[in-house]
């Protein structure tokens, strides 16, 4: 805790201080290493996430396909194509996201600490 230090010579200060160096690589290694395993995972799963979404897509397409064939059948062809037009749109959904895009995560440095504010701590539920 630092208590103790005012007898130690300046050879044991560099040396406790190379030891606190090397024990904080560590522990950034290690913080390092579970951040990027995290991201490949979630990379993962929004790979997955998005073929299903491709796939439902599809399925709804071929489900509206069928629908307009129904209605053909019950309705007549001019009927039909005028509910199909109107029907589609409320299946799809246009945010400005290509479907197709896919999310790539990366790990970035942090940022440098502000000196002015001093830092409040974190209690983690």
């Amino acid at each position: 805790m630092g208590e103790e230090l005012s007898g130690l010579s300046i050879n044991e200060l560099q040396n406790l201080e190379k030891q606190l160096e090397t024990s904080l690589k560590g522990v950034r290694m290690k913080k390092d290493q579970f951040l990027t395993d995290e991201i490949k995972e979630l990379n993962h799963k929004g790979h997955l996430i998005h073929q299903e979404s491709l796939e439902l897509h599809k399925k709804l397409d071929l489900l509206c396909q069928e629908n307009t064939e129904l209605k053909k059948k019950v309705y007549g062809t001019m009927q039909a194509n005028e509910a199909s037009r109107s029907s589609h749109t409320n299946y799809t959904s246009n945010n400005g996201y290509d479907l197709h895009a896919p999310v790539h995560l990366q790990l970035s440095q942090p940022l440098p600490p502000k000196n002015d504010v001093p830092e409040k701590s974190i209690t983690l539920g």
